[in-house]
């Protein structure tokens, strides 16, 4: 089924997205002030800046391309739009680190090799690959503009030397190859030391070629590139467990993808009502599960989960589980429908678990319980009496991703003002964190902040009314075995890793 979309973009539907902690025995440790949320347990590894077009020219003249971290960290009045970080996703192996931005960029960061003489470094990431993944463009059958901001990026398992992953902006998703080449051939026959062919009357002898020693170049090269399949803006993709597939998701529509086959997808999901005026909700977000290549769940902006089973029907229109809360009359109001809005899930390691955000919590679902959330966690119930100058500034409208730690026992999420929470499932502590440009110093101990709502403030409280709302944690990504965490605040990229490692 080769799909040729014909419908006009109606609107933006959208409301406006590892391993265990452990003790020092090696068991897996809570989430604790000695371990992982109180003061003093997490420290800044290193404060990295997405570069700009004009850094990109630098880096090009430098011997090594891999040490120029510090030539990152520039005023932060340099950054423009195209700068700010829009997605962020560890590999599989949490080596390589990778972020996508509105500029159509993607950075991806190496993690520094242990040494004897500076064991600290460890935590460290510097700079492995930069490529431009996608570029503006014009839709001119809708007259539309095609942004190069990257949505989405998602790793496929490492195979061989090289790595793979997937990138998408708002109508077509990339596979990118990034491979290592060290060696250059020479002694061509038919070709000069420069490339220039040579004239065949003036080769008298045969040479066999030779690869020679060169400075490392880390090259990114599409693969495949699969367009022309969305009529909506994509906000998910998801690699299947079987690895040989995966999923794209718009605000309308779910197609399944074949990595070997870019000209058609077959579609499971389709919501569009015949007649536009009747749609009533859109789908925000999408995931396969981590262990069944059949099943996978998508969210919409009503506030539901739906996990659909593709062994029912090749058109997964009717779910197999529906998941919602009974919404409590009492707390109804305009801004309702808005912040029930899901706008991230995830399925958690284990494959027992659903994890959603919308705008003031984060709730957990067991797949075995669909009429309420088993866990539902406040990030920042303070701003429940701002919701209307929130919405007069359209921040009520922002897409805060989560993130589970690799043993599913803490979750993590974005806020704004810079800070970003953490909650621990088994002992119920929670703590607030901020990534901050005043603490950005290597090695810096971040210290819980908390946000005073009335009555008196303490000295190291802020005030709710002092909060800056166009500062705001977005993306986050916990490595997947290690205790390292990667923030992105507007162009930082902020590393901190638990200060037992």
């Amino acid at each position: 089924m080769v799909l040729q979309p014909s419908e006009r973009h109606h609107r933006d539907w959208s409301h406006r997205r590892l391993g265990p902690w452990c003790s020092p025995t090696g068991s897996p440790a809570p989430l604790s002030c000695e371990t992982g949320c109180g003061e003093g347990s997490w420290i800044l590894v290193c404060r990295l800046l997405v570069p700009t077009q004009v850094s990109l020219l630098s880096m090009e003249e430098d011997i090594d391309t891999r040490k120029i971290n510090n030539s990152f960290l520039r005023d932060h009045s340099y950054a423009t739009e195209a700068d700010i970080i829009s997605t962020v996703e560890f590999n599989h192996t949490g080596e390589l680190l990778a972020t996508g931005d509105k500029g159509g960029r993607v950075v991806i960061f190496q993690r520094e090799q242990e040494s004897k003489n500076q064991v600290h470094r460890r935590g460290e990431y510097n700079v492995y690959s930069t490529f431009q993944s996608h570029e503006p463009e014009f839709d001119y059958l809708k007259s539309l503009e095609i942004e190069e901001k990257i949505n989405k990026i998602r790793w496929l398992p490492q195979q061989n030397a090289a790595y793979f992953l997937l990138s998408t902006n708002d109508k077509t998703v990339k596979l990118w190859k990034v491979s290592e080449r060290d060696k250059r051939p020479e002694g061509y026959n038919l070709k000069d030391e420069e490339g220039r062919l040579r004239d065949p009357a003036t080769i008298t002898t045969l040479r066999v070629p030779v690869l020679r020693p060169m400075d490392l170049m880390v090259e990114a090269t599409p693969r495949r590139v699969f367009a022309n399949a969305h009529t909506y803006h994509i906000n998910s993709i998801s690699v299947n467990s079987d690895y040989e597939t995966y999923m794209s998701a718009d605000d309308l529509r779910i197609n399944l993808w074949n990595f070997e086959i870019t000209n058609q997808s077959f579609n499971i999901v389709d919501i569009k009502p015949a007649n536009m005026e009747e749609l009533t909700e859109v789908i925000t977000a999408a995931e396969f599960h981590p262990h069944h290549c059949n099943s996978f769940v998508y969210s919409s902006s009503k506030g539901t989960i739906r996990l659909c089973d593709m062994r029912a029907s090749a058109l997964c229109d009717r779910h197999s589980k529906f998941f919602e809360e009974p919404e409590d009359p009492s707390n109804r109001s305009f801004f309702s429908e808005i912040i029930s809005s899901i706008s991230d899930v995830k399925f958690s390691h284990s494959g027992r678990y659903i994890m959603t955000r919308d705008y003031l919590t984060v709730k957990v679902w067991d797949l075995n319980m669909e009429n309420r959330p088993i866990e539902t966690y406040q990030v920042h119930d303070y701003l429940r009496s701002k919701l209307c100058s929130l919405y007069e500034n359209d921040c009520i409208f922002d897409k805060f991703e989560c993130v589970w730690n690799g043993s599913d026992s803490v979750i993590m999420t974005g806020s704004y003002n810079n800070f970003f929470r953490m909650f621990d499932r088994n002992t119920k502590r929670d703590v607030t964190l901020e990534a901050s440009r005043e603490n950005s110093k290597p090695r810096a101990i971040l210290k819980p902040r908390k946000v005073c709502v009335g009555g008196k403030r303490r000295k190291d409280e802020i005030s709710v009314d002092s909060l800056d709302f166009s500062k705001k944690i977005l993306h986050t990504a916990w490595h997947p075995s290690e205790n390292i965490i990667a923030v992105a605040a507007t162009n930082n990229l902020y590393i901190f890793q638990d200060k037992v490692n």
